[in-house]
């Protein structure tokens, strides 16, 4: 029975195993969590909307129902290409056929600073020790006597102005506008300030003109400070300093103007791209080694004259294909090249406000923001998380509350926003 190890268990992985599963291989799940994470709703842990757990599945709960499927929880710590062996920190792995799926990290862009100061949203302890450190703002704000350095951490600062940043300024804003106003009546909260900083002269720049604009006005009118053509140089515990050498009192810096691939496609001998993306044949596999596929984050495919961006849709395509490539070439079929099929993009600003570009439409307000909910809600992995999600929701929604306002460890003060 030939055996196919699939590293990484995010969107191109989970496909690929799915896709796999029951066909009459070893299929062996490797991943350094036994958990997958739906990645675009650690916004919402972040800013207390959501418990962490509703938004992860553990691999091994859904493996047991997939016949000759089985799930090893190790670090990958590189491959062996012609002997055809993982190496991990539990031991090796040998493999017939080998995809490789292990997203991506934060991209800094070797801003020391930013990196030491700046939170990002990768993984779920991430959402956790920035919600915790959003709150202990406010409660360190309520005791502070000076009335710059209440000012400084009541001041959230975020970069980039892509999905996650705007995403997550809206929701941020509405947690302060909405829910620590009455949480905080002794501080004046209407004097908070998120700042969204963004490189470029406009925001969600995949989008039409028109639901970008709408994006701006929308933000700027819940309170969000959105600043264009602006760029992050620097950071400190509790300031941020811009291209221009203004600087912003904050004491806290969301970092989401770029991404990178994760640190194993350095460590795997092969050509890089841009980012540290690796170069891949038109059907995904590795330059010289059919039997490897890179997919997600990682791989580096042009169509249309533009490498695919790193961005969920691509991955869970891109697991298909090489799951699909693989059984393929098994019954001794040629695996097509893969074509990415854009099925359009969306991003939510706040509470019955998002934009929407799919199938030729372009949809802004409500019924984006309708259509952004279903979508997510479909995509989730679990019936229980699909309903906890969605009745946090509904609660949010009737009662402008937030019921996951937890700070489950304390910040040593003084320690600004380091991470």
């Amino acid at each position: 029975m030939k055996r196919v190890v699939i590293i990484g268990m995010g969107f191109g992985g989970i496909r690929a195993a799915r896709t796999l599963a029951q066909k009459g291989l070893d299929v062996v799940l490797v991943d350094r969590n036994n958990y997958h994470l739906f990645q675009p709703l650690l916004y919402q842990v972040a800013t207390a909307g959501l418990e962490q757990e509703s938004i992860a599945y553990p691999v091994r709960a859904m493996a047991r129902g997939w016949t000759g499927t089985r799930f090893q929880l190790a670090e990958v710590t590189g491959v062996d290409f012609e002997s055809r062996l993982v190496a991990t920190d539990n031991g090796t792995i040998p493999y017939d056929y080998l995809v490789i799926g292990t997203g991506s990290v934060t991209n800094y862009f070797g801003l020391k600073s930013v990196e030491q100061y700046a939170f990002d949203l990768k993984e779920l302890v991430d959402a956790e020790r920035l919600r915790n450190h959003i709150l202990t703002a406010f409660e360190r704000a309520v005791i502070e006597p000076d009335p710059a350095k209440r000012r400084a951490l009541m001041t959230f600062v975020i970069v980039g102005g892509g999905p996650t940043g705007v995403e997550f300024a809206g929701a941020l804003i509405e947690l302060v506008r909405y829910v620590l106003t009455k949480d905080y009546p002794e501080l004046s909260v209407q004097a908070a300030r998120v700042v969204l900083v963004e490189a470029f002269d406009r925001l969600l720049a995949a989008m039409p003109a028109e639901l970008q604009g709408y994006t701006l006005q929308k933000l700027r009118g819940m309170g969000v400070e959105v600043l264009l053509n602006a760029r992050v140089v620097d950071a400190g515990p509790e300031r941020v300093t811009l291209h221009d050498g203004a600087v912003i009192p904050a004491h806290t810096l969301f970092w989401s103007a770029g991404v990178k691939a994760a640190p194993l496609a350095a460590t795997l001998g092969v050509e890089q791209k841009p980012g540290g993306r690796i170069a891949v044949e038109p059907d995904l596999t590795l330059p010289g080694h059919p039997d490897v596929y890179v997919v997600g984050d990682m791989a580096w495919l042009e169509q249309d004259g533009a490498p695919l961006p790193m961005v969920a849709p691509v991955a869970m395509q891109m697991g298909i294909h090489a799951g699909k490539s693989i059984l393929a070439r098994e019954q001794g079929a040629p695996a097509p090249p893969f074509r990415y099929h854009d099925k359009g993009s969306m991003a939510t600003i706040g509470r019955s406000a998002a934009v929407a570009s799919a199938f030729g439409m372009n949809l802004r307000g409500y019924a984006a923001w309708i259509a952004w909910l279903l979508l997510h809600l479909y995509y989730l992995i679990g019936f229980r998380n699909r309903i906890v999600v969605m009745l946090n929701w509904i609660w949010y929604y009737w009662f402008h509350e937030r019921q996951v306002r937890l700070i489950t460890e304390r910040e040593t003060p003084g320690n600004g926003c380091t991470r």
